[in-house]
């Protein structure tokens, strides 16, 4: 299940999506737009930030603004960010690999083959699904 962090990020991104190339959008803005504690919001914003998804601007006429087009950043790529993994176990994951403590041989294991299968097609989908099309 996605987090309420994650899911107020992706709230803020296509809200920033739909102003992209148009100015900064004030913290305020956004919060009240999508209904996101400001407090919150500023700590998701700050984290996109660290990531090169959004920038700032400081001053009356300042605000955060999307560094990516819209249709270069997707939901697998902020799920990462703020919820790790896709992979339902550690042991099928692509960036966050780890071998299963309970699996003797991973080879054979009668679990890994169908959970790549499951992983793939999640992932795909997540990769299709870019801010662009949370705006349709």
């Amino acid at each position: 299940m996605m987090s309420k962090r994650c899911k107020y990020a992706l709230k803020a991104m296509v809200r920033l999506a739909r102003n992209y190339n148009q100015g900064f959008l004030p913290t305020a803005v956004i919060a009240k737009d999508e209904n996101i504690p400001k407090k919150f919001l500023e700590q998701i914003l700050l984290e996109l930030k660290r990531v090169y998804f959004v920038n700032s601007k400081k001053g009356p006429q300042g605000g955060y603004y999307l560094v990516k087009s819209p249709d270069e950043i997707s939901l697998a790529d902020i799920y990462r960010i703020f919820d790790g993994p896709i992979a339902l176990t550690p042991c099928v994951s692509i960036n966050f690999y780890e071998p299963c403590d309970d699996c003797v041989d991973e080879a054979a294991c009668y679990l890994r083959h169908e959970l790549i299968n499951v992983r793939e097609k999640t992932r795909n989908s997540m990769l299709e699904a870019t801010l662009t099309s949370f705006m349709k």
